[in-house]
């Protein structure tokens, strides 16, 4: 009777925490996406524009480069990081971890499709959205729906499409959303059947939200603590890293990359390898384009610099096997060289 009571007791609070992620996730989204972005659509109509290349004009001074770099990077996307990061924690106290189960925990192409079906209104670039994919991991979230969540906020970005749209030709927004749609699908796809997952589970969080103790409060600092400390110091290190090195890396597109086979394959690495902010393709594309880049390597850009990046890959190792990350940037990859090989013919 005891049981059935306290169990009776805890029933009227299980409605209000998912209500309160929900609320959370449409207020912070509101402010950091979706307001910025519907002013945003206007300006890039308006002057078929949407900002200055984030790898334009890299210092020669690879301390310097770094700095620039970083600075211009995190003034973007701070408050999407930090919003991320809250999202993440709050998956694991707020929302019933059987919901995530029945959902994005199947490990057949459903729960793949549900992934990308839940990014779209994320809008979040490749770093930002790696919190909330970590915690809904540490949620038993399965590969393929994690994966498709996070590679599906930035490649899917229905604000980015549009943009796209207005600034390079709605033919780009076409391929773009077509081939970015193929690549989340297959590459979770292929994840999930390729890499088995682990036994280990990261048991200090969930531990918390299976037998809750403690307040509220103290169960979520705990599981906001635990993501922050995995997942933003690696990140902020990266970024100094790959901006010292886009003084070698990336190519200054000075009419050198034209529509060969050599440049498809080129820029569809170079793309898995930087972090940029949510859109910042456009630019960087168009800038090069300018520069007189061809279509095709312009395309292979389009996928891979939204979809991956090194400090997105780093963000994510304790919550996917390492096997499933190098296979992951490598698919990406592969998709972005196809889909500019397929401009080629």
């Amino acid at each position: 009777m005891a049981g059935q009571s306290s169990s009776q007791a805890a029933t009227p609070f299980q409605w209000w925490k998912p209500a309160l992620f929900f609320l959370v996730v449409i207020v912070g989204l509101w402010y950091v996406k979706w307001q910025p972005y519907y002013g945003k659509a206007f300006t890039a109509a308006e002057t078929h524009s949407i900002g200055k290349s984030i790898l334009a004009q890299a210092d020669s001074n690879p301390l310097r480069a770094a700095w620039d770099y970083a600075l211009v990077y995190f003034l973007a996307v701070w408050k999407a990081a930090v919003l991320g990061v809250i999202l993440g924690s709050l998956i694991q106290v707020l929302i019933p971890r059987d919901w995530l189960i029945r959902t994005l925990g199947q490990r057949r192409f459903r729960g793949t499709l549900l992934g990308t079906l839940f990014s779209l209104p994320g809008m979040m670039c490749t770093c930002c959205a790696a919190p909330v994919a970590a915690g809904m991991r540490r949620q038993q979230v399965s590969m393929g729906g994690a994966l498709a969540f996070w590679m599906g906020n930035p490649l899917l970005n229905p604000a980015t499409l549009v943009f796209m749209g207005f600034v390079l030709g709605w033919q780009f927004t076409l391929i773009r959303f077509v081939a970015g749609l193929a690549t989340v699908l297959v590459v979770a796809t292929l994840v999930q059947k390729w890499v088995k997952e682990t036994a280990q589970q990261p048991s200090p969080v969930e531990l918390e939200v299976t037998q809750p103790q403690g307040s509220f409060l103290s169960r979520w600092l705990n599981a906001l603590w635990s993501l922050f400390w995995s997942t933003i110091p690696v990140y902020i290190l990266a970024v100094l890293v790959l901006g010292a090195a886009r003084v070698w890396l990336f190519p200054h597109a000075d009419g050198l990359v034209s529509n060969t086979l050599f440049w498809v394959v080129a820029m569809a690495i170079a793309g898995c390898l930087f972090v940029i902010p949510t859109a910042a393709e456009i630019p960087i594309v168009q800038t090069m384009m300018l520069a007189g880049m061809g279509a095709a390597p312009a395309l292979a850009l389009l996928i891979t610099l939204p979809a991956v990046s090194v400090p997105s890959l780093i963000m994510l190792r304790k919550a996917f096997p390492a096997k499933a990350l190098w296979l992951t940037g490598t698919l990406v990859a592969l998709c972005g060289a196809v889909t500019g090989g397929i401009a080629l013919l």
